[in-house]
């Protein structure tokens, strides 16, 4: 019941979101439609599809996107049912993750009027 509820909101895709947070949801969600289906089933990344998306669209963030390891890593650690796709969930665990240690190496870095000796003492 709670799914077909979040599911009628979320026809408002098709408007204009109204805050931050509604554009950051409706972003993920284009992201990954823009390169799931490639290669298969549309709902799901593939390996290949996921290497595109994690160096065309996290490269900052993941420098080591390009290397084949790092990839296959992700890939596993990611795919919890082990189907060798990632779908929609998975993917955003995967963002979640990535959100959260960001936010950590902010929460770490010394204010811009303060000394990094200052920053430890919080």
């Amino acid at each position: 019941m709670a799914n077909s509820r979040a599911r009628s909101r979320c026809n408002v895709m098709s408007k204009e979101p109204s805050s931050n947070l509604e554009s950051a949801m409706q972003m993920l969600i284009k992201t990954f439609h823009k390169y799931s289906g490639k290669e298969g089933d549309k709902y799901t990344l593939s390996r290949g599809e996921l290497r595109e998306l994690l160096t065309e669209e996290l490269g900052n963030y993941l420098g080591s996107a390009q290397d084949k390891d790092a990839v296959e890593k992700v890939m596993n650690d990611l795919d919890s049912n082990n189907d060798g796709e990632v779908d929609f969930t998975e993917f955003i665990i995967l963002m979640g993750a990535l959100t959260v240690a960001c936010n950590d190496f902010f929460l770490e870095m010394p204010k811009k009027d303060e000394k990094p000796e200052e920053a430890k003492k919080e």
